[in-house]
């Protein structure tokens, strides 16, 4: 039984069970797929890092070198690549040319540098010894001067943002820096009641990930110059897009490998974070509230964790309810009219899905 998808992350209510049946996306679903949605905006990604470092002080000095370090090319840019393939979708609606604007190929960047930021702030809050596969800028440099690249890296994304000179996409991605902030402050706490506790956790997770998707989204769309409907719809896009993100990526915290995901397995438990797959598995194990409450923070509460979780079906019941999102992502975006770009956001939906790391 999954939490209602349509829920109001300002003003949360107890969850319902839903009613709809889940939509399986299997491999037959996935080969039958036209368009590579990376293909559309591999030429603006292959350059992305090179503009983005270029932003940073010209000098040669160590806080460059930090600033550079996650900047290597060997991400996702998946934020980026959303935000692109956006802003093609909503230019082809309004004038039937799916081509980029330079204002909108500078959200995609900016998205990425408040990413990074929140990576290396992230990192030193948790502890976190690697990322991508590699020492975190913390383990390198150490957590003072890292916590001053990320700030460095948020003042960097803040004057790109001012100098587009459009006061309603600054006040929408403004929204973003301060969704992470209180999104980390949500983290570091719990609810006792279970409805209150699943509620807690999605809207933590709307602000940690979904909220930049989501709102970058939103201020290409206002940048296209569409109307408050279709921004909306690409908030909406963005939003349940990156909530089905972070479920996947969720689950995949038991049931990948530390080699394919490029960073510890069992993470959260060993944060003491309850995420959905542990939620779930609450429902059939009510022991591990109580291990919940303590964060998991007594000898052997995470292995047992690992064990009930296991033997529950949470990690189904998350991947059930990403796909949940997945297709009210692709209900939002059928709204716009049919070209490449908007099948591609469409397609991109369903591929997350099917995530590996």
């Amino acid at each position: 039984m999954n939490p209602r998808l349509h829920i109001d992350y300002n003003h949360l209510k107890p969850l319902t069970c839903s009613q709809t049946v889940p939509l399986r996306y299997n491999s037959a679903v996935i080969a039958s797929l036209k368009t590579n949605p990376f293909s559309l905006v591999e030429t603006e990604v292959s350059t992305l890092c090179d503009k983005i470092k270029q932003k940073f002080v010209s000098e040669k000095d160590e806080l460059k070198d930090i600033a550079d370090y996650y900047f290597d090319g060997k991400g996702k840019f998946f934020r980026p690549m959303v935000a692109l393939l956006m802003a093609k979708a909503v230019n082809f609606h309004n004038t039937s040319e799916d081509s980029i604007w330079s204002s909108q190929e500078e959200i995609a960047m900016i998205a990425e540098i408040i990413h990074t930021a929140s990576l290396i702030h992230d990192d030193v809050i948790d502890g976190s010894n690697t990322r991508r596969g590699k020492p975190t800028v913390d383990s390198v440099w150490g957590q003072k001067k890292a916590i001053l690249a990320g700030d460095y890296l948020l003042s960097v994304s803040s004057v790109a943002l001012a100098r587009l000179g459009n006061t309603e996409v600054v006040e929408v991605l403004s929204q973003v820096i301060e969704d992470l902030v209180r999104g980390e402050f949500m983290q570091l706490g719990s609810k006792e009641n279970e409805n209150d506790r699943f509620n807690h956790y999605l809207k933590k997770t709307f602000k940690k990930t979904a909220s930049l998707l989501a709102n970058s989204c939103k201020a290409v769309s206002i940048l296209g110059s569409s109307t408050e409907d279709i921004s909306e719809l690409a908030f909406e896009y963005g939003k349940n897009v990156g909530i089905a993100f972070q479920l996947i990526d969720d689950l995949l915290d038991f049931t990948s490998c530390e080699e394919v995901m490029g960073k510890p397995t069992a993470a959260d438990l060993q944060l003491g974070l309850a995420t959905a797959p542990v939620l779930f598995a609450a429902q059939d194990y009510p022991e591990l509230n109580p291990m919940i409450m303590r964060r998991f923070n007594e000898e052997g509460d995470i292995e047992r964790a690992r064990k009930l979780v296991a033997k529950s079906d949470g990690v189904t019941q998350t991947r059930m309810l990403a796909e949940e999102h997945s297709k009210e992502a692709i209900r939002q975006i059928r709204t716009l009219k049919q070209s490449i770009p908007r099948d591609s956001l469409e397609q991109l939906a369903v591929l997350l899905l099917q995530r590996q790391k």
